[in-house]
């Protein structure tokens, strides 16, 4: 993986829609990282991610159901791809073992 084409913002969208899946479209995405991250997302901002993901390969997607609180309209529900899933395996063994290095009493010195 060249870790430059995983963006802060991509790795957590990408990690939400592992989460919600079968069911992660943009709105439900932007509520559960406004959720856990305590920050106003936009839906935008997580369309424009879901569509970067999905050109690298890491995310598949397919239109749902029409429902009819959308109006009859269908949503674009995405999941991640065996490509996103090995990215994000990658990306959370990188952290877990800098996060291992450092020494217990520098994490004591930031409380």
């Amino acid at each position: 993986m060249r870790r430059s084409d995983l963006g802060e913002f991509e790795e957590v969208v990408l990690l939400a829609v592992a989460v919600l899946s079968p069911k992660a479209y943009s709105v439900i995405i932007a509520e559960e990282l406004e959720r856990e991250t305590g920050q106003t997302v936009s839906t935008g901002a997580v369309h424009a991610a879901l569509q970067r993901l999905e050109q690298k390969g890491y995310l598949s997607s397919q239109l749902g159901e029409a429902t009819p609180e959308r109006g009859g309209r269908r949503k674009r529900l995405f999941t991640v791809t065996a490509l996103g899933g090995r990215v994000l395996n990658e990306v959370h063994s990188v952290r877990t073992r800098l996060w291992e290095r450092i020494v217990p009493q520098t994490i004591l010195k930031w409380s």
